[in-house]
């Protein structure tokens, strides 16, 4: 008899609680103030949170951040010099649901090397950002 096979946990609401947790602990260990979105793999929000000191305009970055991540499963940080003349995503359209956002502080989340969403992060310098959901999605395992 064979084994049966398990099918991929996709990213639950307590994943994206974690995740939001564990970015906004790390922003607020350098005292920054940040947005936080996390998205499932279908582009769906799964948890915000913003910091009631944090700029507005961060929450839509964080989220723009989280879907371009999402959308070419790539950290944004990987993405910046794509966009330049020359680069590989340069003529992209940008005709998509949510214009695509090319500043660090959007990162996918995988399990089992299956794309299952991504986080955003936004309010501090675009390598802060990074990191920050960076250490997110590395405290999730």
């Amino acid at each position: 008899m064979s084994t049966p096979t398990t099918a991929l946990a996709p990213l639950t609401t307590q994943d994206a609680e974690a995740l939001v947790e564990a970015a906004r602990r790390a922003a607020e260990a350098a005292g920054v103030t940040v947005s936080v979105t996390v998205l499932d793999a279908g582009g769906h929000l799964l948890a915000f949170w913003r910091d009631d000191r944090a700029v507005l305009i961060s929450g839509e970055t964080s989220t723009r951040k989280a879907y371009t991540a999402l959308q070419l499963n790539a950290p944004t940080a990987d993405l910046v010099d794509a966009v330049q003349p020359g680069g590989l995503f340069h003529t992209l359209p940008t005709a998509l649901d949510r214009p695509l956002l090319f500043i660090a502080g959007g990162v996918p989340v995988h399990r089992d090397g299956r794309l299952i969403g991504a986080i955003g992060v936004g309010g501090g310098a675009p390598e802060q950002d990074h990191s920050f959901a960076t250490a997110a999605v590395e405290a999730l395992v």
